[in-house]
């Protein structure tokens, strides 16, 4: 089947700075850019649960696509609409959101694994995904390039294992101290459909890649090298290498590692990836000096600030943007994802700042 072709890219900012390159300013996209906060999105809600408007490629277009027609010239990427959860639902697992995730059976003990498919038909399973990509960049017509993602395998396993969320994780962690042997399999079984979902996303048309590994902070630094390191290792060289077999674009990996700030200076020099988003605990000029410019930086303003007025906005992105510095290789963004009930126009007010202040000497 011939490649789909796509309108000419007008916007590459956030490409080139995640391969590094200094810009003219900082790029900047937000996590969960399409969502709950837009009023244009709580319409569609009304009328479709929300995994309905993940299978649905028309509905994931549709709302992609919202926050790049409300910030038209303001937002420099978008990020399919979909969520990390959709693989475990290609694994045979049942997930509902009523409003946060729920799984009915979540796995109790390594005795439950026997209950997955062996065999996950990723292309099938998840080909709602692909075409909703593919709809989106015809749908953006070039205006910026399209993030795909997958949520890293060790936040995956602990949903998967918890059965939702948790403050506390007592169940997945009991599984890597009790099962470790039964628990690195299962987490090679998701890297493995990680792996496939992600190299199907740049086949569809995604322009960058983002794994996001959301309880990453949860782990110790030693259980963090001991089980989730590997699987993001995995992922960044197995994509890669799939990619380049099959001709395709190496697209520019982003890893968001959220509260494993004691490893970004191991993981800029030893994942594979060109981006580390890092989250609002880290100061930026330590982040910077971390990676030793090995990688880009994404991030890292506190989601919570965009609840304090304009000036506090303001002089939060400024503090962001001297402390990143005019080197290039930065893209502004949130130290985690927008919350539900921030005003799209404090969004706005923030994207207009990163313009300001990030710009270039």
């Amino acid at each position: 089947m011939p490649a789909v072709v796509f309108p000419p890219l007008k916007n590459d900012l956030i490409l080139r700075a995640a391969r590094g390159e200094k810009t003219e300013r900082a790029p900047v996209w937000v996590m969960r850019q399409a969502g709950r906060y837009l009023p244009e999105f709580r319409k569609v809600r009304e009328l479709h649960d929300f995994f309905t408007i993940c299978r649905t490629p028309e509905l994931a277009r549709d709302v992609t696509l919202q926050p790049i027609e409300r910030y038209t010239g303001l937002v420099d990427a978008s990020i399919i609409f979909s969520d990390i959860l959709v693989v475990p639902q290609a694994m045979g697992m049942e997930v509902l959101m009523n409003p946060g995730p729920h799984f009915p059976e979540p796995l109790d003990t390594p005795e439950d694994i026997k209950k997955l498919p062996q065999v996950v038909d990723v292309q099938k399973e998840l080909q709602y995904v692909f075409d909703a990509i593919t709809l989106t960049r015809q749908g953006l017509n070039g205006e910026v390039p399209l993030i795909g993602f997958t949520g890293a395998p060790w936040t995956l396993f602990a949903y998967m294992i918890e059965g939702g969320g948790s403050k506390t994780l007592q169940k997945a962690k009991t599984w890597l101290f009790k099962y470790p042997e039964e628990s690195k399999a299962l987490l090679k079984r998701i890297t493995d459909v990680c792996v496939e979902y992600l190299v199907g996303q740049v086949r569809a048309g995604a322009q960058l890649l983002q794994i996001f590994d959301s309880w990453a902070g949860e782990l110790s630094p030693h259980d963090f090298h001991e089980f989730s390191y590997p699987t993001l290792k995995q992922i960044s060289t197995q994509v890669r290498q799939r990619l380049i077999s099959e001709g395709l674009d190496v697209v520019p990996f982003i890893l968001f590692a959220k509260g494993a700030n004691h490893a970004i200076g191991f993981l800029a020099e030893n994942s594979g990836y060109d981006v580390l988003g890092v989250d609002w605990v880290v100061d930026p000029a330590e982040a910077r000096a971390a990676v030793k410019g090995k990688v880009a930086l994404q991030g890292n303003m506190d989601p919570n600030v965009l609840y304090g007025g304009r000036g506090a906005i303001e002089a939060a992105v400024k503090r962001m943007s001297e402390g990143f510095g005019k080197g290039g290789g930065w893209i502004a963004n949130l130290g985690h994802g927008i919350t539900p009930g921030v005003d799209p126009e404090d969004l706005r007010w923030f994207f207009q700042c990163v313009q300001k202040y990030s710009a270039a000497a």
